[in-house]
């Protein structure tokens, strides 16, 4: 579901990978109780940098999921009114040290430049923002789940991989099928 506001342009139309793709090293941790420290304070970073502004902020991904092991990154994301107004939240991020990974429709991600923290940046409504808060509330509540997804991850960490989004795409089955069984339960 997408917001109903009008935006104040077009979108992007196309996926611009600033950097263009990365090799890296992946590797799982065992859950860190820091990794949620981390996040709060990355969220008053954010809500300092975006104040006047009404946006939601949350901890994604597998860190925000205690007893899940996960690559030690920190993934957030924030709600904004209008995606393609920029000027609301782009360069006040990257302002307070944030640097543009992703600009796609619906869709843009800074990161620190040390790369351990990924702000994924949606408009208000997009489905997407609810499937994130989906998959976490229920990998927190599901230990089936969270040992079947965890598996997965270990099976995919152990080869090698030209692109982190190589990896990501790798997961999206079983992610998919996550969520159905918790919308499902949810039902």
């Amino acid at each position: 579901m997408t917001n109903h506001r009008t935006p104040r342009r077009p979108d992007v139309t196309t996926l611009d990978l600033v950097g263009g793709p990365e090799s890296r090293t992946l590797t799982l941790h065992d859950h860190d109780p820091r990794w949620a420290e981390r996040y709060l304070e990355e969220r008053r970073r954010i809500l300092e940098a975006l104040v006047g502004h009404e946006i939601e902020v949350e901890h994604i991904g597998s860190t925000a999921v205690p007893g899940l092991a996960a690559k030690p990154i920190v993934d957030i994301v924030v709600a904004v009114d209008d995606i393609t107004a920029e000027e609301d939240y782009l360069d006040q991020l990257i302002e307070v040290g944030y640097e543009l990974r992703v600009r796609e429709p619906g869709h843009r991600l800074v990161r620190t430049p040390q790369r351990e923290v990924h702000v994924h940046i949606y408009e208000r409504g997009d489905g997407a923002v609810g499937d994130y808060l989906l998959l976490r509330d229920h990998l927190r509540e599901d230990v089936q789940d969270r040992a079947l997804y965890q598996g997965v991850k270990q099976q995919l960490i152990a080869r090698n991989w030209s692109d982190m989004n190589e990896y990501a795409e790798a997961k999206s089955e079983v992610i998919a099928a996550i969520k159905g069984r918790a919308r499902a339960a949810r039902a």
